[in-house]
């Protein structure tokens, strides 16, 4: 890849972000234990990440506000709409990883 100045890099670094968080807000069929299970991270990862970043830099941001922001919605209401209870396969898979994401 050719080389890009800082400010192109994080523009694009921000457009690949609010792409894969439209992405997931659009894959409700998408369980956050199947994100785990296969990749080790899920929407509640994002904005947790989301949150330290806004941290890092010195703006408050609640862990409310970052779900939001990652959901597309209140996340009590996305729970509600969209969560289904994991299988025993999802949660035996997710106890057998290693914890770390």
């Amino acid at each position: 890849m050719a080389e890009i100045d800082p400010a192109t890099q994080t523009e694009l670094e921000a457009a690949v972000f609010r792409r894969l968080v439209a992405h997931l807000q659009n894959r409700t069929d998408v369980q956050n234990i199947d994100l785990m299970n296969l990749a080790g991270f899920c929407r509640n990862c994002l904005s947790n990440w989301l949150k330290d970043a806004a941290e890092a830099k010195g703006l408050p941001m609640t862990k409310d506000d970052s779900r939001e922001a990652v959901y597309g919605m209140p996340y009590e209401t996305w729970k509600e709409r969209h969560q289904t209870e994991a299988s025993p396969a999802q949660s035996g898979a997710f106890a057998k990883r290693d914890g770390s994401h």
